[in-house]
């Protein structure tokens, strides 16, 4: 019998591989089998990341190429690349984002105080960062009769969560664009290229550490809150994800487009009461 979740040898390229989730589901796909791009800003970091994946998987197949996810021709010399070394491509997965002090709102402070400029750049990495990729790398899977695409989503792109304000508006527009990329694609390639979305809840990571937990480990009034509200009652580990991306890159998801799956902890479903 087929093994749906076999995803040996598929090559699937990871933007943002050099940080903490998206680097987390490489080594996670590559012990699998999978041969990994590890797409990212800074050799230094693509070359730790690699001696990392590596070490974790001995037999690891895996490349590391430097491209900005804004820089347009950077993504297509990468993708040129990685069809000299492996001749395809079967899966994008775009992990690059993240969020900036300005554009988030201090508890001092009101929406009349937002950096727009830091607004700017963190729909810029978030959004466009997802949109250039994607139109990069989906003529290869289109043309090898195969694809899937996951984008990173958040929490706080279905509802309000305060003071994140341009990341939200970020994310929001990641899950129209899955949505939109994902009936597109069915349309022109009967099923054939899959698009959709994982919706992380609340990970600790070096980003928001200081936002969420004081110097000694406790919880600040925010991670309190966010605690509160995610009936798990902790926040998430990196490898928790790694089911969810492997279900969407695998077989298994097949008749699976335009979703976006909530790995929350139950935080999107609780309404605070």
């Amino acid at each position: 019998m087929k093994n749906l979740f076999d995803i040996t040898d598929r090559v699937f390229v990871i933007t943002g591989a050099t940080g903490a989730l998206a680097g987390s589901a490489a080594n996670y796909l590559a012990s699998q089998g999978a041969r990994i791009v590890f797409l990212g800003r800074s050799q230094e970091k693509l070359d730790a990341a690699l001696t990392k994946c590596r070490t974790i998987t001995l037999d690891a197949q895996c490349i590391g190429l430097v491209a900005d996810v804004l820089d347009r021709p950077a993504l297509e010399q990468a993708r040129d690349t990685v069809l000299a070394t492996w001749g395809r491509i079967d899966a994008l997965v775009n992990g690059a984002g993240g969020n900036m002090p300005g554009a988030t709102i201090p508890p001092d402070k009101s929406f009349s105080d937002l950096d727009f400029e830091s607004f700017q750049q963190v729909v810029d990495l978030n959004l466009h960062g997802t949109v250039l990729p994607s139109l990069v790398f989906t003529p290869a899977m289109i043309e090898g009769g195969r694809g899937s695409i996951i984008n990173y989503s958040s929490v706080s792109s279905p509802q309000a969560v305060t003071r994140v304000v341009g990341y939200s508006a970020a994310k929001a527009g990641v899950d129209n664009f899955t949505r939109w990329l994902a009936v597109d694609m069915a349309k022109r390639t009967g099923g054939k290229v899959r698009v959709n979305s994982v919706m992380p809840g609340f990970f600790l990571g070096e980003q928001n550490r200081r936002l969420l937990t004081n110097e000694d480990g406790s919880l600040t009034d925010r991670g309190n809150t966010i605690i509160s509200n995610t009936p798990f009652g902790r926040f998430g580990q990196a490898d928790e994800l790694h089911g969810a991306l492997h279900y969407l890159l695998a077989d298994a998801s097949q008749f699976v487009t335009g979703t976006v799956l909530a790995v929350d902890g139950g935080f999107v479903a609780f309404s605070g009461v």
